[in-house]
Formats: structure tokens, C-alpha cells, sequence
């Protein structure tokens, strides 16, 4: 039986480390630092690359997000797989949890994240189980 997550995140670091530039095309190493809130009480560290093309709006990024802290009650930590896409018509966005990476009470946690930047506050739902 599937359970469902929701609440805010802010991001309290962010940290481009590395940046390389060629035809217009930005490639970005960033780490940054997140505090959950709601029914995930967490922190995270994300490692993110980031491209930004030289067509305004087409970008992409994909991360690793290591979560430590409580979700729905259970204590532990898990990895998020990010992977997104934007064209100046459409954005897509798949955050999933990886495989056999939770521990503690999480131990098991399988599913997806979604995230949407409303009023300039960042909501999360996750669809979660345990297998």
C-alpha cells in the first residue's frame, strides 16, 4: 500500500564548484544543502551538474541527494536520483528513490518525488512504500 509525503524545502547552501563554458553550452558542478519540513523531517547534501544551453530556457540537471531524518515516522536515511529537462515549451522532471539505499526504519523505501516553486517556497510530495 502506497503512502504520500508532503511539506516545504529550503535550500541553505549552495555551491558552484566547478563551471565550464564551449559554444555557449555551461556545464556546472553545484553542491548544495536542503532542510525538509512536513512529513519528511530531513536534512540532505545534493551533488548536482547542471547544463545550461545557449537557447534561453533549454537547460538540464541531474543530481544525487543523500536524505537523512524522518519520513512518515521512521527514522533513516535514502538517496534521491534526480533528472531533468527544459525547452522554452515544456519542462519534465523524474526524482525516484534509488534502490536499496535506505537504512534504519527506512530500510525497503521505494518511490517518487515531485517538486513544484510556488509564491518562491519549494513543496514536495512523495508517493512512497515499502517492499
Amino acid at each position: 500500500m502506497s503512502e504520500q509525503a508532503t511539506g516545504t524545502f529550503g535550500i541553505e547552501a549552495w555551491q558552484p564548484e566547478e563551471s565550464d563554458e564551449q559554444h555557449g553550452t555551461t556545464v556546472t558542478r553545484t553542491t548544495a544543502r536542503k532542510r525538509y519540513t512536513g512529513d519528511l523531517t530531513a536534512t540532505s547534501v545534493v551533488t548536482m551538474f547542471q547544463v545550461r544551453a545557449p537557447v534561453e530556457g533549454s537547460a538540464a540537471y541531474v543530481a544525487v541527494e543523500r536524505v537523512s531524518g524522518t519520513l512518515g515516522g521512521r527514522a533513516g536515511t535514502f538517496v534521491l536520483q534526480h533528472n531533468a529537462t527544459s525547452t522554452p515549451e515544456k519542462q519534465s522532471m523524474d526524482i525516484t528513490v534509488v534502490p536499496d539505499t535506505a537504512t534504519g526504519e527506512l530500510t525497503g523505501l521505494t518511490g517518487e518525488m515531485v517538486i513544484a516553486l510556488v509564491d518562491g517556497t519549494h513543496h514536495y510530495t512523495i508517493d512512497y512504500k515499502f517492499d
